[in-house]
């Protein structure tokens, strides 16, 4: 008589099928893993950054350069312009016009920026700490406290379910401080275009709209360009369309 007969006998899991669940296990221990890292921050009552400045001037603007000044002062002297700079993206936001390239039309493309408001450098609430050196570059944790007005206006972007958009942009290292602007700009209005690209059928005369930070400021440099990689939350004021062709 057979000895399965009437039985339901298990066949042994084969040496490659076990090493596949066990592959199959890491994976998506992985990416749990990931996913749970790569959440935003929470910055909604203190903002604490990493930012790094170049240790020495780009060639070029180290022509104009003090010479009498120290080591430190040129990095220095970066950081407190770009932690403004971004921190006001983050607290307060950017207004944004844009106005879509259309051949078509004869339409070039248009697009501004201004500031909502502004956290100055010299109120003294934005500290610099722990500050480190690497690859010829100073860096160091930006830190911000929010007021409660701040973080009433943080909580009203996430309670009214905010488009979420990002953006990439490059500019020229070779422009100093304006170049870490531009690339900046340029990563808003790649996010703003693509977004808009796949929500409206037809190019429209004009967008005007709000956008804030969310999530940490991404800042690289390649090819001779600073990188920068941004986060965002959108908010559409108006659309305007063509009446005619």
């Amino acid at each position: 008589m057979p000895l399965n007969k009437g039985r339901n006998i298990k066949r042994p899991a084969r040496t490659g099928e076990v090493k596949n669940m066990k592959r199959i296990c890491i994976i998506i221990i992985f990416f749990f893993f990931l996913r749970v890292f790569a959440q935003t921050p929470d910055f909604t009552e203190k903002i604490r950054i990493p930012l790094w400045a170049e240790l020495d001037a780009y060639p070029e603007l180290a022509e104009a350069q003090d010479t009498s000044s120290g080591q430190f002062d040129y990095p220095i002297s970066r950081l407190k312009k770009t932690a403004p700079f971004l921190l006001n993206g983050m607290v307060y936001g950017w207004r944004f016009e844009y106005t879509p390239s259309d051949r078509l039309r004869g339409v070039a493309e248009y697009f501004n920026v201004e500031e909502i408001n502004t956290i100055k450098e010299e109120d003294g609430s934005i500290t610099y700490t722990k500050p480190w050196f690497e690859n010829n570059r100073v860096y160091c944790w930006v830190e911000f406290t929010r007021t409660p007005q701040m973080i009433w206006t943080l909580k009203a972007w996430n309670s009214i379910q905010s488009k979420k958009i990002q953006g990439r942009g490059t500019g020229m290292i070779a422009d100093g401080f304006d170049g870490i602007t531009n690339a900046t700009n340029d990563a808003l209005k790649n996010a703003i275009r693509e977004h808009y690209r796949q929500i409206l059928k037809n190019k429209p005369k004009e967008i005007d709209g709000h956008v804030i930070i969310r999530g940490t400021p991404q800042i690289g440099i390649n090819a001779g360009r600073y990188v920068v990689e941004l986060d965002f939350f959108l908010e559409t004021d108006r659309i305007v369309k063509y009446t005619r062709f």
